[in-house]
């Protein structure tokens, strides 16, 4: 059965890239919804436009006149000031239903959105079914083996992240020697990393001596064909540079980003990257 061409809505990062690519790759017709300010500029090579945030209106009126039957949301979009928002005519009929849902947290914001495209008639595809099985495996993926030390590091850090999603706060952590180093919060993993690099040396690993791990889990409560976490080689580069050992997440709920990558960058680094199996 052919697959039904795809809407991609495209925040920020490396994500959206990756789903085009396999898209293009597969046959598959795609027509990007560019959002301004965080769309990155290497997505105007596949057919699309540029929307803010509000213009909800002429984002469905677009998806429908390229024949697009089903929509991806990927990639990092900050949560806005809504006061600043420029709505069109269907946004600003739904606005105050989703400044609602934003006022009860990220996961009932994003399950509010993806009730919009549903109501249209569009089918609601994750990232992760797209790339087709470019999800964490389990155990170790590269040559670098945690040891049972940093596996408990890396247990403790799921742990954490996982009790912080139940919160709805964030989806990563840094466990280093059994101490919390780091919980993500609205920043982003990238950001997380950047505060663990400038901890002092005596919490954290090193070049030289690494310690410590970085683990990611989906939210409890969020919908993964929206929001399930994300790693890339730029995550592993990274977390080497916070002096981190490796960095781990829950088996099938971790998508890699072009995963070869992704091993490729941690061998060289030393890291190991590692599926806990649940």
């Amino acid at each position: 059965m052919t697959s039904p061409k795809l809407g991609l809505i495209a925040g920020g990062g490396d994500l959206p890239q990756a789903v085009a690519q396999r898209c293009e790759a597969e046959g598959r017709g795609v027509y990007i919804v560019r959002l301004d300010g965080f769309a990155d500029p290497h997505l105007t090579r596949w057919p699309g436009d540029d929307f803010g945030m509000a213009q909800i209106g002429a984002i469905l009126k677009a998806l429908k006149s390229n024949g697009c039957g089903a929509v991806c949301l990927a990639g990092i979009v900050s949560r806005p000031d809504f006061k600043t928002l420029k709505p069109d005519f269907k946004g600003a009929t739904l606005l105050p239903g989703i400044v609602a849902a934003a006022a009860k947290g990220d996961d009932a914001l994003l399950r509010k959105i993806l009730s919009v495209f549903e109501a249209e008639g569009f089918a609601v595809e994750g990232a992760d079914d797209i790339l087709g099985g470019e999800t964490l495996s389990p155990g170790s993926l590269g040559t670098m083996t945690p040891t049972p030390e940093q596996l408990s590091d890396l247990r403790k850090a799921l742990h954490v992240a996982e009790k912080a999603g139940e919160l709805d706060i964030g989806q990563g952590a840094v466990v280093c020697d059994g101490l919390v180093l780091a919980v993500e919060a609205q920043e982003g993993t990238d950001a997380m990393l950047g505060r663990v690099a400038g901890l002092p040396s005596d919490l954290r690993g090193s070049a030289s001596e690494k310690r410590g791990v970085l683990a990611k889990a989906p939210k409890p409560i969020q919908d993964l064909r929206v929001d399930m976490p994300v790693i890339g080689p730029r995550t592993v580069e990274m977390a080497a540079a916070a002096g981190l050992a490796g960095i781990g997440g829950v088996t099938g709920r971790l998508i890699l980003i072009d995963r070869p990558a992704v091993i490729a960058t941690a061998d060289r680094l030393g890291l190991f990257v590692w599926g806990e199996t649940r």
